[in-house]
């Protein structure tokens, strides 16, 4: 019998230091992904691999990232979704840590998709315990605050690695390491200062007495409501033209660009960088417009016209202003304002499984998108044919949430 979880009475300012832990979780974890991008070239060379083998390093940390959503978002809900991301932090933390002390190519991608499943009980909880804390006014702006902790950390990552590996020299290991230790300090802060279910100020008039209301909703039920799939496909084509820049930006800058030593870091740290000023004012106006629909409208055409220039254009200024216009309108610009779509849309007492179905959607594009676009590069001979590809799938989400979705009003 599941048990009850008593609500807590919180703070106006408590959902403040919710924000900012959350924001501290997707720096690791993003820093902890996209420090391996850089030096994808000399682990390579370590190990005597292809583009297609190094592509499906990072689509294996995906997949298992990807297949653990759902799982942990459920098992949130019923056990405790602090109690989750803790669990998952440690594994995450652990699990980097051991990257750096493989051996043989098989052993890293074994270590680093036990990393993904640490990475995968963090979505889903994160997003169900931020939504219970951040007032309704502020939502998807404290959610793009959150999200904005991605820019910082796939930055980061970029810049550790390039710094210390392409620069300085050192072992590609030495990154691996030096992440591992924040990743295990935040996991017990985590543990330490999160409330498990919040009553808000705005709420006190509303009686809160237990986190589960007992209806049991399906993975089949969630997927057949047309808003939510409308959001998932959108969700998986932004993920998908990402993961090709995340993945195989620094590659491409080094191969057919160019660019070499920290000049590859700093680049494609240009992308995360724009994207914080572009996620903050997007998500401003959606919480004063509530219309998701005109913002998708404006932000998906602007993202697909940078992604097909970012392959197209040879002139380094003219590729250093389409980077920035893809970090002003890609994903991570675009991400809070439809993870906002989805808490309004989702079925009430499953929040954090809504989430995960999402989130699980959406990473399939990141467990698709390092392994296609490296088989591509190495039968085509360039990269630029995984850009152009990204382009076609995110005309698709578009066209899709324009015919499926359909904007959804707060209820006051």
């Amino acid at each position: 019998m599941e048990s009850s979880k008593q609500a807590v009475k919180v703070s106006n300012n408590y959902w403040m230091k919710v924000v900012a832990l959350f924001f501290v979780g997707w720096i690791l974890m993003y820093a902890t992904r996209t420090i391996f991008n850089p030096i994808m070239g000399i682990i390579g060379e370590n190990f005597g691999l292809s583009n297609t083998q190094l592509g499906l390093a990072n689509s294996i940390f995906f997949l298992t990232y990807a297949i653990a959503q759902v799982p942990f978002g459920v098992i949130g809900d019923k056990i405790g979704r602090k109690l989750v991301i803790t669990i998952g932090f440690l594994i995450m933390g652990v699990m980097t840590y051991f990257s750096g002390l493989a051996t043989t190519f098989v052993m890293f991608l074994v270590i680093r998709a036990m990393a993904g499943i640490g990475q995968g009980a963090y979505y889903g909880p994160q997003y169900a315990l931020s939504t219970e804390s951040i007032p309704k006014s502020k939502l998807t702006l404290g959610t793009a605050i959150i999200n904005s902790g991605m820019a910082f950390g796939t930055s980061g990552g970029y810049l550790l690695s390039s710094k210390l590996v392409l620069e300085n020299g050192e072992h590609w290991s030495r990154p691996f390491f030096i992440m591992a230790i924040p990743t295990i300090i935040v996991a017990i802060l985590f543990y330490t200062l999160l409330k498990e279910k919040v009553i808000r100020p705005e709420d006190e008039a509303k009686v809160v007495e237990t986190d589960a209301v007992g209806n049991k909703v399906s993975f089949k039920s969630i997927i057949s409501n047309k808003n939510l799939l409308a959001a998932f496909i959108l969700c998986f084509t932004s993920i998908y033209a990402n993961f090709v820049i995340i993945t195989w930006l620094p590659s491409f800058l080094i191969a057919e660009r160019g660019f070499a030593g920290t000049s590859v870091g700093f680049i494609s740290s240009l992308v995360p960088w724009a994207s914080i000023p572009g996620a903050l004012i997007f998500a401003r106006f959606a919480d004063k417009s509530g219309s998701t629909k005109k913002l998708v409208y404006l932000l998906v055409p602007l993202a697909i016209l940078s992604v097909f220039s970012i392959a197209f254009v040879t002139n380094r200024t003219l590729l250093i202003a389409v980077l920035i216009l893809y970090g002003l309108t890609g994903k991570l610009a675009l991400d809070p304002i439809v993870v906002a779509y989805v808490t309004k849309n989702a079925p009430k007492g499953s929040l954090s499984t809504t989430l995960s179905a999402y989130n699980f959607i959406g990473m399939s594009g990141s467990i698709l998108a390092p392994y296609i676009t490296g088989f591509l590069a190495d039968t085509v001979g360039s990269m630029k044919i995984g850009f152009y590809l990204a382009c076609i799938l995110q005309v698709i989400g578009l066209i899709v949430f324009a015919v499926l979705a359909k904007d959804t009003k707060e209820e006051a």
